[in-house]
């Protein structure tokens, strides 16, 4: 099972969540300052990032992302 990794820096206010293992990556902007942390080597998504998360909280907009599981191929 990975591990769900999850940070708030209040003074920037940016939240970030990751799945996994830290990794180099780089992120994609999807617009609406949300990001997706792309893994560099395999270009799985193992992340978000909001910034202006708080901002988002105080005003009640929904925050919307899809993250793509990649399928694991099971040794029959």
């Amino acid at each position: 099972m990975k591990e769900l990794s999850i940070y708030y820096d209040k003074e920037g206010d940016f939240l970030e969540v990751r799945i996994g293992k830290p990794t180099i990556a780089y992120f994609k902007d999807l617009g609406n300052d949300i990001f997706e942390r792309v893994d560099e080597r395999t270009g799985e998504v193992n992340g978000i990032s909001i910034v202006n998360f708080r901002k988002r909280i105080e005003n009640l907009k929904p925050i919307r992302a899809s993250l793509q599981k990649k399928k694991e191929l099971i040794a029959a």
